[in-house]
């Protein structure tokens, strides 16, 4: 295991050390769990490609909702500039097309599948019903006909479409930044991992009077970890390639997959031109298990203004952000502090040799910035213990599923008949999640504020509404939240993908 001794491992994962950290300070936030993978073709030098920036997609009717289509297909990409690698894409691209909504206004998104495999799309951090949240055996089967006799049909209550389907989400949320992937039962990670994954950005009025940096100073920047094969494929140590029957990775990558290339939008090591003004930065770590630690050289602060689910209430500065599998964070970067033709480069404060280094920006010209960040962002309302009318408990830790190693909650592998929570509608519990390992923990329908670390108060990375929060080996992690909007079945997780595809994952149902 890349920077986790197997050893360390296995004794974490027999629980030996599980206890041993719970009250103390988080003092192995730097280590990581998972394995790398290297490239096997000649990699190109960082800051030679240029930043892409995702396209916003165009509705095809406004009417009494936003309507899209997405077709998700194999294609080919050029991501190593000279190489052609096939993905499966959301309209063909990775990243997929940005989806722009607003608030309280609903979004209707038909996905159309021409893959050789059944899709589930997930919109993670989305306030959705339970038939639209992407549950992982409602599956969307390819357009070429699928045999579904297989293991997710076990599932009485899974909803089976044939080919394509609409996804309805209502948006009554806050402006956040959140993006939607592929979340089939036993294969989402080699599935994102190929391509399936995109932003869906929420805005509202009162994001807009804050007068943000926008247009082409706002810069939505999804950072994964891949590795490339010597024909240029996508690497990933699957044990069933055609990903149709057989889940799970090869057994030294139980941990998780690390690849050793840092893709930014799909491009390796990427450069981008900015002026000498501020910028809003929503960063998205889409990697499958890498956690990062970002940081700019030649110094530098971000100015925190949101987190997974939204604004804060106030700004938060920071020198450096920790960001695991599936979290967010909206910045602002203030290049006017740099002198014009500075290279500011985007660090990796966890990586070593080629993850070491993200993105560089160049501040390539003066400009005109009045823009002044405010001392107050919002309103959020505290939830408090006093609020709670439950407190639950759930163990992530190393075990077994299909007579492998695995990963379970609980001490039991995800199964889509077993319940173990059934919240209230409009009840708020406290669920208590403790780790063997790193776990970056995702709640899907509700977001949630973070109560406590072990005996410690929330971190400074705490700080407003989360969806995912991430648990350090040996860590106990208090979250507390409102299961309010909708009634049914949805579950958590997690999210990083190989734990999430080797049964680390279980059902709540809000009643």
């Amino acid at each position: 295991m890349n920077g986790l001794p197997r050893r360390t491992f296995l004794s974490l994962a027999g629980g030996i050390l599980l206890t041993a950290g719970l009250a103390g300070p988080r003092l192995l936030r730097t280590e990581a769990t998972g394995e790398l993978l290297r490239s096997k073709i000649p990699l190109p030098e960082p800051f030679t490609v240029p930043l892409p920036i995702p396209r916003v997609l165009s509705p095809l009717r406004t009417d009494e909702a936003d309507r899209y289509t997405i077709t998700q297909r194999p294609a080919t990409a050029e991501i190593i500039p000279g190489v052609h690698t096939p993905i499966w894409g959301y309209e063909g691209i990775f990243p997929g097309p940005t989806i722009e909504s607003r608030r309280d206004r609903t979004t209707i998104v038909h996905h159309r599948n021409e893959l050789p495999v059944p899709t589930v799309v997930h919109l993670h951090g989305g306030h959705t019903p339970a038939d639209d949240d992407g549950y992982p055996t409602d599956l969307v089967l390819p357009v070429s006909g699928w045999d579904h006799s297989g293991h997710t049909m076990h599932d009485a209550r899974a909803r089976i479409t044939q080919g394509a389907r609409d996804y309805v989400f209502p948006m009554r949320q806050r402006a956040a930044t959140l993006w939607y992937h592929d979340h089939r039962m036993d294969f989402t990670g080699p599935a994102v991992y190929r391509g399936l994954a995109g932003f869906h950005l929420v805005r509202d009025a009162e994001e807009d009077a804050l007068g943000l940096p926008s247009g082409d100073r706002e810069l939505p920047l999804m950072i994964a970890d891949r590795a490339f094969d010597e024909d240029g494929a996508l690497m990933y140590p699957s044990i069933d390639r055609t990903l149709r029957s057989v889940p799970g990775v090869e057994d030294a990558y139980v941990e998780g997959v690390f690849g050793d290339v840092v893709l930014v939008n799909g491009a390796p090591w990427p450069v981008h031109e900015v002026s000498a003004t501020k910028y809003r930065l929503r960063f998205l770590n889409g990697s499958n298990a890498r956690r990062y630690d970002l940081a700019l050289e030649p110094g530098g602060q971000f100015v925190q203004i949101g987190s997974d689910q939204g604004l804060l209430d106030t700004p938060r500065s920071h020198d450096h952000l920790p960001i695991a599998p599936a979290e967010r964070y909206d910045v602002i970067v203030d290049f006017g502090q740099y002198p014009v033709g500075t290279q500011v480069t985007l660090v990796n404060r966890l990586g070593t040799g080629s993850t070491a280094q993200v993105m560089r920006f160049v501040v390539a010209r003066r400009g005109s910035d009045d823009f002044r960040i405010p001392a107050k962002l919002s309103e959020i309302e505290p939830l408090t213990r006093e609020h709670a009318s439950a407190i639950r408990e759930f163990s992530f830790r190393a075990g077994h599923f299909h007579g492998r190693r695995g990963w379970v909650i609980g001490g039991e592998p995800f199964s889509p008949d077993r319940m173990e929570a059934r919240p209230k509608l409009g009840d708020t519990e406290i669920w208590r999640f403790v780790a063997d390992v790193h776990h970056p923990v995702h709640m899907h329908l509700v977001g949630f504020q973070i109560l406590s670390r072990g005996t410690l108060p929330p971190g400074q990375f705490d700080g407003g509404i989360k969806d995912t929060v991430d648990l350090s080996p040996g860590e106990a992690v208090e979250v507390i939240a409102r299961f309010d909007d909708y009634r049914g079945r949805f579950v958590f997780h997690c999210h990083n993908a190989e734990h999430e595809d080797m049964a680390m994952m279980a059902n709540f149902e809000v009643t």
